[in-house]
């Protein structure tokens, strides 16, 4: 295996973070449309999703149809084991 491989389970909780984050701070700022901190907040946690699910996409395919590089990609997901099908590293 390759050691420069990100652990699959490591980068799927980061996912989860990140996700958790962003979808956290939309709902602040639904409330809050105009707070400084919490977009600054929102455009970091954001860019820091999309760079894991891009790095999860390439070295185990998409999770997601935007990080799909070709549209066969999108349908090549049901060969792989499913995110919760595996045990770890």
């Amino acid at each position: 295996m390759n050691e420069n491989r990100p652990c699959k389970k490591e980068l799927l909780e980061w996912i989860n973070i990140v996700s958790f984050a962003v979808d956290d701070v939309k709902l602040f700022l639904d409330t809050h449309p105009n707070c400084p901190e919490a977009l600054e907040f929102f455009d970091e946690f954001k860019k820091q999703r999309v760079q894991a699910l891009k790095e999860y996409a390439k070295y185990y395919g998409p999770l997601t149809l935007d990080t799909a590089n070709t549209p066969m990609d999108c349908w090549n997901w049901i060969n792989e084991p499913w995110p919760w099908q595996e045990g770890g590293c």
